[in-house]
């Protein structure tokens, strides 16, 4: 980078001026100075210069670190409070909904069929979505248990779900419908009391400036140059209309850095603004690294924290931020019409359980028709789920992950001096745990309110497991602790 090269050449200079003064001066026997003072001064000259060497490294490499992130934020008191609120919460949908509806083969579609911009760009006509009732979407999120909503605003594809000033390539300027659903949507989620997030994509398949490009959309058909700060310009145009359009949100859900890890993001100047416009909004980029300075949470796509099935997690790492993780309710994110492996209801419920185990909310994703409806199959799971947390909410909301580490069995969550285990696979009649840190008060199988019955012991506790008392989804059994232990 042309900083590093610039403290380089700094140091050079300095160190060619500093043996240039030694050797005049060694060279005149007028000013011979004797060699232990002459060897005095060398070795000052050195811890100085070493001292400025390191001085402009620090400074380079402080300033390469600013270009990508937002190294001095300190979250503000509403920042905190909101970090605190979202792992309370748990729960969430996640929409990914867009014009690639239409093709009804997922949002990845204008890259995986190779889909010129100029064609791509004849599905905003073909979109309507009359059917469309954000009521309905967002009484469905509380009917599921959810807490809140992140939609993806503007998705690889490029175009934007809401209506954006800075371009037309937008649902309002572009589509037969000429509403704006983010707007709806933000408006009935303020009625019915459930925080909007919004998804953006960094990377864009569409935008002309998004040059060079990065590892997909080359078949997209854009002229061959371009200019990167202008895009960058551009993205920041698109978040500052929805941190100032839509009212106090809930965050930014960032992807698409990972096309083009190398280049120029100034994240710095985009973390900034959203911090500036919206204190409270929580910041989360799917990088699939290390989160960045100046983000708020972090996400894991497809694996719970931790869990590295998927090849782009092999570089994650867990940090001390609010965690969560995503999954589809079959294969896709977004709508695809011959998508049919939808996952079960128990499966759905063990992988949030799983996750509040691991301390991390749950983003679970649904891909809406481009009529505006969301199909009937995953309705009908989110009602199921629905069911299963009213009765079953208490070992979730408000939890932390518990003390003992996930096992096969399954996991335990936490709130004050409760532990919570969740059996999500009964090993016998009774399950051997490891010492919780303190003696046990009480215990209750959670579903029925029944005593548990249990016994401690030097190797940890022993809970007895009657066949009458198993939950076929999730037996959960409440530890009171003695807080006086």
């Amino acid at each position: 980078m042309k900083v590093e090269e610039q403290g380089f050449t700094s140091a050079s200079s300095a160190s060619s001026a500093v043996i240039s003064n030694r050797a005049n001066v060694d060279s005149n026997s007028k000013f011979r100075i004797p060699n232990s003072e002459l060897q005095s001064s060398r070795a000052l000259w050195r811890a100085r210069l070493a001292a400025i060497v390191l001085l402009i490294c620090a400074l380079s490499l402080s300033t390469i670190v600013r270009g990508r992130a937002q190294t001095a934020y300190r979250p503000s008191a509403p920042n905190q409070a909101a970090r605190d609120w979202f792992q309370d919460a748990r729960f969430g949908l996640f929409v990914h909904w867009g014009v690639y509806s239409v093709l009804g083969d997922g949002e990845w579609v204008m890259n995986n069929r190779k889909i010129p911009v100029a064609d791509y760009e004849k599905l905003p006509a073909l979109f309507n979505p009359q059917q469309f009732d954000p009521a309905e979407w967002v009484a469905l999120v509380k009917a599921a248990g959810m807490k809140y909503i992140t939609i993806t605003s503007k998705h690889h594809d490029g175009f934007a779900m809401f209506d954006s000033r800075i371009s037309d390539y937008n649902v309002v300027a572009r589509t037969p419908y000429k509403k704006d659903v983010l707007k709806a949507l933000a408006d009935e989620c303020r009625k019915q009391g459930i925080k909007l997030f919004f998804y953006y994509s960094q990377l864009d398949w569409h935008h002309p400036d998004y040059f060079p490009r990065g590892r997909t959309g080359l078949d997209a058909g854009r002229p061959g140059e371009g200019t990167w700060p202008r895009y960058i310009e551009y993205m920041n145009g698109q978040l500052r209309e929805l941190l100032t359009g839509y009212g106090d949100i809930g965050g930014i859900w960032f992807d698409g850095w990972w096309d083009k890890p190398d280049a120029e993001w100034q994240l710095d100047r985009t973390y900034a603004l959203i911090h500036e416009l919206q204190p409270q909004a929580l910041i989360g980029a799917n990088h699939h690294r290390r989160p960045f300075p100046g983000e708020d949470f972090q996400m894991f796509e497809k694996d719970l924290p931790g869990g590295k099935t998927a090849e782009f997690n092999k570089d994650s790492e867990i940090s001390d931020l609010p965690l969560e993780t995503c999954e589809t309710m079959n294969g896709a994110w977004g709508f695809n019409i011959t998508d049919r492996r939808y996952k079960s209801t128990r499966d759905l419920i063990h992988y949030l359980v799983r996750a509040a185990g691991s301390n991390a909310n749950f983003l679970l994703n649904v891909g809406p028709m481009p009529n505006g409806r969301i199909q009937p199959e995953f309705v009908e799971r989110l009602r199921e789920i629905g069911v299963w947390m009213a009765k079953n909410g208490e070992a979730i909301y408000g939890t932390r992950g518990g003390p003992i580490a996930p096992h096969s069995w399954g996991v335990t969550t936490r709130k004050g001096s409760r532990i919570y285990v969740h059996v999500l696979a009964a090993p016998d009649r009774a399950l051997l745990l490891p010492p919780v840190g303190a003696r046990i008060r009480a215990a209750r199988f959670l579903s029925s309110g029944r005593t548990a019955e249990f016994s401690e012991h030097d190797f940890g506790v022993v809970v007895k497991l009657p066949t009458d008392a198993i939950d076929p989804i999730d037996t959960i059994v409440a530890l009171d602790l003695d807080s006086r232990s």
